[in-house]
């Protein structure tokens, strides 16, 4: 059953991931007339969503109790305003990732965003080395070397493509480029810093998550 429940699990974060990118492509790309969405205000409704669905699953961990769930967000939220900014730092990156992703998948195709973005597995065991001590075997090494060939294949330009071309859509491939990479080096930065957090309390993910959020909002309030 476990087995499964993993598979499954892996499958629809495969789905998620791939249709989120493909779903963000289309509308940026989409020409339609009057103005497009603003990339901040899909992230603002996206974090509002987040931090419902965290609420729902604090909820059911208070046994589906309203006062247990109230008693839990003053105690760990509200009576805690220094753990909620120790947040800051990885909220005020994650915000600066998403609208990132915007403006890469505005200037990058699909499947060259989608392959690049990989490389924050490789700057997420890069920080984990330095600030989490961790070791990397031989073959995670090799994997990650194998990675970076990979991505480097994919921006490597290709003669198919026509002169006129290749001069249009070269600034906004580099503009894309440089989103995705400055995306993945602020993704294994703030995962990191967000893990090593959750080692040092005994608070649920949800609740962090939920401090994650909060911290974000504070300075705007």
């Amino acid at each position: 059953m476990s087995a499964n429940l993993k598979y499954l699990s892996l499958g629809i974060l495969v789905f998620q991931t791939t249709s989120l990118v493909l779903t963000m492509r289309y509308s940026r790309t989409l020409k339609e007339e009057g103005p497009r969405y603003l990339s901040s205000t899909a992230v603002v409704v996206a974090e509002i969503l987040k931090i419902m669905a965290c609420v729902l699953l604090v909820y059911k961990d208070s046994q589906c109790s309203l006062r247990a769930l109230n008693r839990v967000l003053r105690d760990e939220i509200l009576n805690k305003p220094m753990e909620t900014m120790k947040l800051a730092v990885p909220s005020g990156i994650y915000t600066l990732q998403n609208n990132l992703l915007y403006v890469a998948l505005s200037n990058l195709d699909a499947a060259t965003y989608q392959v690049t973005y990989q490389l924050k597995i490789l700057t997420t065991a890069l920080f984990s080395v330095s600030m989490l001590s961790k070791k990397l075997g031989v073959y995670q090494w090799l994997s990650l070397v194998i990675l970076m060939t990979g991505v480097a294949f994919v921006q490597w330009p290709s003669d198919a493509q026509e002169p006129d071309a290749k001069a249009l859509s070269a600034g906004s491939q580099f503009v894309g480029l440089m989103a995705v990479l400055t995306a993945c080096f602020s993704s294994g930065f703030a995962g990191v810093y967000f893990e090593k957090i959750l080692k040092e309390t005994k608070q649920s993910v949800w609740i962090r998550n939920i401090q994650l959020v909060s911290s974000s909002w504070e300075p705007s309030s």
